[in-house]
């Protein structure tokens, strides 16, 4: 368990660190100056240079990287040049609303797809499982944003049952999860399926029936439960997807987080909120993987993480 602890320690190492590295170098080929975005039309050359002065922006790339990384292990991005506060606090501020949307998905997904998968698992040649299979696939390929525009038309402007943008009450929370965790349904009811129907034919099942076990205790008491394992690896990992991808959904609904906090970071050139945003979102994904790392082997002490 130290060795692999250690080995994800070294691998969130190096994710972090091209993480860093990329963003660092993506926000600097944008065009258009921060210093001349921040004092609008009316500045003067001399007075965009003088500010790209004291931000550091006219530095060689070399020395700004440098800098950035070392500032990074601190933690410390400077202040935002357009909030005029710390660019981590601005970032660690809006994570509650990131994290609060994510488990929303996270719940949303696992209550609708686990029950779906383990259905279309029992009877997949019936027309429930069918159609299970046949909506899975639909779900998967809807893209998140046009999912949440149909909601707003549907149930905001339409409607008029639930607002549409912001997190002013909990009902606003409703759109914005679904949305995150309609793709996300399909996909885990199909691992669902998938993974029961492997575990029907596996030989323990066969001999149970043999021994005359009744079907329901051996499919919910045997199969399903041996089930979990896998699908709890999934779930795992989707949380930190769902906190990834949140960016999408958090543009459509106005909805507070680090994602949207980011695009509008980028919008204003804002580099010092964009690098730390990026470093909030990275650590929280890299944390959700060693943590499914981790659960996966106490739940499983057959897996060889050494080997791995």
């Amino acid at each position: 368990m130290g060795a692999l602890v250690i080995r994800r320690i070294g691998q969130a190492v190096l994710v972090l660190w091209g993480a860093l590295t990329i963003v660092f170098i993506v926000v600097r080929l944008v065009p258009g100056e921060p210093a001349a975005l921040l004092l609008g039309p009316s500045a003067t050359a001399d007075q965009v240079a003088a500010l790209n002065a004291e931000l550091g922006y006219d530095d060689p790339l070399l020395v700004q990287y440098l800098t950035y990384l070392a500032d990074a292990v601190r933690l410390d991005f400077g202040d935002s040049n357009r909030l005029h506060i710390p660019a981590m606090a601005a970032a660690l501020g809006r994570l509650p609303a990131t994290m609060t949307l994510a488990f929303s998905a996270m719940i949303v997904t696992i209550a609708v797809g686990f029950p779906l998968g383990v259905m279309a698992a029992r009877r997949p040649k019936s027309a429930v499982g069918r159609a299970v299979s046949t909506l899975s696939l639909a779900f998967q390929g809807m893209p998140q944003f046009w999912v949440g525009i149909m909601l707003v038309i549907t149930f905001s402007a339409t409607l008029g049952l639930l607002p549409s943008s912001g997190f002013t009450t909990p009902q606003s929370l409703i759109m914005p999860a679904i949305a995150l965790a309609l793709p996300y349904i399909g996909w885990l009811t199909r691992s669902v399926r998938n993974s029961v129907m492997e575990e029907l034919d596996r030989h323990y099942v066969r001999t149970a029936r043999a021994n005359g076990l009744p079907p329901q205790r051996i499919f919910y008491g045997h199969v399903v439960r041996n089930t979990l394992i896998p699908v709890i690896t999934v779930i795992g990992l989707l949380l930190g997807v769902f906190i990834g991808s949140a960016v999408i959904v958090e543009q459509v609904f106005a909805w507070p987080g680090v994602g949207r906090l980011m695009i509008e970071a980028i919008t204003y050139r804002d580099y010092s909120v964009v690098q730390a945003a990026v470093l909030v979102i990275t650590a929280l994904y890299v944390a959700m993987n060693l943590a499914v790392d981790l659960l996966y082997s106490y739940l499983d002490p057959r897996v060889r993480f050494g080997n791995g």
